[in-house]
């Protein structure tokens, strides 16, 4: 909402200074987002006086202009406007001088070989219309080299402040004023308006067409004929109002309505008499029906929409857009004016529908004060009568808008409960009253009524607010927090303490976080597993994003996909975040899941001199999901391991953890190559996923004293074995069986070569394993160490069926 400080004093009667009006606006909760001077935009520019215009040698349409800016010698300008003439006088904008309409700083040029010293300025190069016809013309008796601003008066400073939602009476400058008025800055002016006489007898009509509806979209509609109208420019003083908050002029009929607009709050329409045919009426929509909008478009209707229209169709789009059939043009010489209270929610729903947005749309669905529909009429109808003539026909209403009659009882100690302010009941009702609010009662309750254009008041606590607002944030007492008796709970639940350590788990091994939208393709969604009519989304933000994600492999893939594009093939990226299974709260999962591509390997990514660039592979991506595990708190050692991988997973090239066959907690492997040519990717690309809901709670346990840490002084011994197996056992089991052999003495076991040889025979290969044995009463003798040997070449031979290799 924009307004210049002038503006605001036609309704406030102030000395305050423009800092502290801008300071108070913000205190009030009208914050201030911009404060433009325009007096500083227009400094460089000066009155000048044209001492010649001679035709340019060199161009038949400029002039080679000499003129005196009041600063010496004369400068020589070359010129294009048709009106630039020896004697007159205009504007004149020296090098170096910045134009703000048309967006450039001035420089010395040198136009069809004559040099040119600056430029003689339009209105609409200083913003001050859109006239572009010709340069600035001044009165003879001007002066000469005085700043332009000095000269006309140009010294507004426009404020543009942040309007929420519920305050609809901030949408124009009155209620802005009555805010400022009801914090102490000045005080506000009468705002009533008079009745405009009418000097003419005949009078239309309008209905209101909404059988049977208990909410009806209009719920008062007033209209008043005024003719024989000329209709023109309006006064210099409307048009650069309009200009200084943005606004174009138009014409006289346009600019009285875009005024009463930002005055008052109070949007308005015109339309031409003598375009329309009929009865007019305002009615639902047609499903189907269209109408061509001011705004030069055609937009098609249903019946959730609400028109203005008459025999002939529809002539608007009620307190959205008008009709271009039916506007106004400077042979309008009738016009009927329209005033409306439309529904609030009609309006937002059809807006966003329409994806018209208009300064009308913006004030009718924050809700307009219903009291001033009659008075905004005769606002409107005497601007009119002033500006551009004619007689007024006698005013017609259809339909009637009342405010509800909202009265509260205040308890004044609520103001201490909810804010921490100490105020005296005198204040209290002073700051309700100036706001519009009637008070009475003199107890610890008093009865408050609210005023029509504050329909957002509705409890006591929106009452304190209002007190609060007047007295002061910055009065607000900052009291600490009581400090507590113990040792405050947990605040995060187990899962988002897991997704806070899995974030940190993958940012530690390398990866990238990346943040990808919760839908994707449906052919995307039934490869990963999805794609059921259930997770298929009614109204998708984009063609392509059709269904709810079952994985968050589908976002990452395309995330590296795009990175590859653009040039970085090699790349690991992860992201914490939930995927759906079906439309119920069981439904939803959270999971981590990362990606590696091309040659990102944990600690080794790209070319390097000293080492082969290898490329990413299934145990790349099993060890970053057992990092996160163990990250976790969860011991990999116990889960099983499992050889089946998932559904887009490359067969023989993933697994899964598992804590048994229906309790999966991560996969892992390479993924598919068809996938990875579906999705125009190259591979490998090596992941894993982790569902976080599965992971088993932690055990609670009384809290006991930590036991001593227990570190063996004795050095530890290793031992080397070395297994002819089937090429079908699992590593793991010959971990795990050789670990069992003696559980008091073997701390670590791990493999370290694998080979595989035609001297082994077929589908036989050798895993070699190191076995860490850590005595902790003595140290252990060859003959107890050959004893473990054997217990461990036992075990492994009876879990496998392999053998020692000789």
């Amino acid at each position: 909402m924009k307004f210049t400080i002038d503006w605001l004093k036609d309704h406030l009667d102030t000395e305050a200074s423009n800092a502290e009006i801008i300071d108070t606006l913000t205190m009030v909760g009208l914050e201030v987002e911009e404060v433009e001077d325009q007096a500083k935009a227009l400094a460089p520019f000066v009155t000048a006086y044209v001492i010649s215009a001679e035709k340019h040698p060199n161009a038949d349409k400029l002039k080679l202009c000499k003129v005196d800016t009041g600063s010496g010698e004369p400068v020589q300008v070359v010129c294009g406007a048709p009106n630039a003439r020896t004697g007159m006088k205009g504007v004149f904008a020296a090098p170096g001088s910045y134009i703000p309409g048309s967006d450039f700083t001035l420089q010395k040029g040198v136009i069809r070989g004559e040099a040119s010293n600056g430029m003689l300025c339009s209105e609409r190069e200083l913003l001050l219309s859109e006239d572009h016809d010709g340069i600035i013309e001044l009165p003879e008796d001007a002066p000469v080299g005085v700043p332009y601003t000095d000269y006309a008066g140009i010294d507004g400073v426009v404020i543009d402040i942040a309007i929420t939602p519920n305050r609809g009476d901030c949408t124009g400058v009155y209620g802005i004023a009555r805010d400022l008025a009801a914090a102490g800055i000045g005080e506000l002016k009468d705002g009533s308006v008079k009745p405009v006489p009418s000097s003419s007898a005949e009078t239309p009509s309008i209905e209101l067409r909404f059988p049977g509806s208990d909410n009806p979209a209009c719920l008062m509609f007033a209209g008043r004929l005024v003719k024989n109208i000329k209709n023109g420019p309006s006064p210099d003083w409307l048009q650069q109002r309009l200009i200084a908050v943005g606004l174009r002029p138009i014409n006289a009929l346009v600019d009285i309505t875009n005024y009463v607009s930002l005055d008052r709050g109070r949007p308005l329409h015109v339309y031409d008499a003598d375009k329309l045919k009929g009865q007019m009426h305002v009615r639902m929509a047609e499903n189907g029906e269209s109408f061509l909008g001011l705004d030069g478009k055609t937009h098609t209707l249903d019946e959730t929409m609400c028109v203005v229209a008459d025999d002939n169709g529809v002539l608007g789009l009620g307190g959205v857009l008008g009709g271009e059939d039916t506007g106004c043009t400077e042979e309008t010489t009738n016009v009927l004016i329209e005033c409306a209270f439309w529904d609030p929610m009609s309006i937002a729903q059809t807006g966003r529908k329409t994806g018209i947005v208009t300064d009308a749309r913006y004030r009718l669905e924050r809700n307009v004060d219903p009291a001033f529909v009659e008075p905004g009429l005769e606002l409107a109808t005497q601007l009119v009568l002033d500006f551009c003539g004619g007689e007024a026909a006698k005013p017609f209403i259809a339909g009637k808008a009342e405010a509800p009659e909202t009265i509260i009882d205040f308890p004044l100690s609520e103001i201490k409960r909810l804010t921490g302010l100490d105020i005296k009941f005198p204040e209290i009702k002073a700051f309700l009253t100036r706001l519009g609010f009637w008070v009475t009662g003199s107890g610890d309750v008093v009865k408050v009524a609210v005023p029509s254009w504050r329909a957002d008041v509705e409890q006591k606590a929106d009452l304190v607010e209002e007190v609060m607002r007047m007295a002061g944030v910055d009065r607000v007492p900052v009291d600490p927090l009581p400090r507590l008796s113990s040792v405050a709970p947990k605040m995060l639940t187990v899962i988002q303490n897991r997704r806070r350590i899995a974030r940190r788990a993958l940012a530690a091994r390398g990866l990238d976080e990346a943040v990808t939208w919760s839908f994707i393709e449906h052919e995307h969604a039934v490869a990963f597993g999805g794609g059921g009519q259930d997770l298929q989304l009614a109204n998708p933000i984009a063609s392509e994003l059709t269904d709810m994600r079952p994985s968050l492999l589908p976002g990452l893939i395309s995330a590296a996909r795009r990175n590859s594009h653009r040039g970085f093939g090699e790349l690991g990226l992860f992201e914490v975040g939930q995927v759906f299974e079906n439309d119920t709260p069981e439904g939803q999962h959270n999971h981590a899941t990362g990606l590696r591509t091309g040659t990102a390997r944990f600690g080794a990514t790209g070319r390097h001199w000293r080492h082969k660039a290898e490329k990413v592979d299934v145990f790349e991506a099993k060890a970053d999901a057992a990092a996160v595990l163990e990250a976790l708190g969860f011991d990999t050692s116990t889960v099983q391991v499992v050889a089946e991988p998932a559904t887009w997973s490359h067969p023989g090239r993933g697994g899964r953890f598992q804590l048994g066959p229906k309790r999966i907690i991560a996969w892992f492997g390479e993924v598919h190559p068809r996938l990875l040519a579906e999705m125009d990717i190259a591979g490998p690309v090596a992941a894993f996923e982790i569902d976080l809901d599965a992971i088993p709670e932690p055990k609670v346990k009384p809290t006991k004293a930590k036991p001593a840490l227990d570190v063996s002084d004795l050095m530890a011994v290793k031992r080397d074995f070395a297994f002819v197996v089937d090429r079908s056992v699992e590593a793991a089991k010959i971990v795990k069986s050789a670990r069992g052999a003696d559980k008091g003495l073997i701390t670590d076991v791990t493999v370290f070569d694998l080979f595989e040889g035609a001297s082994l025979g077929e589908d036989r290969k050798s895993v070699a394993i190191e076995v860490t044995l850590q005595p902790k009463d003595k140290t252990l003798t060859d003959a107890e160490i050959e004893a473990v040997g054997n217990s461990i070449v036992a075990a492994v031979e009876k879990a496998t069926g392999g053998a020692l290799r000789g």
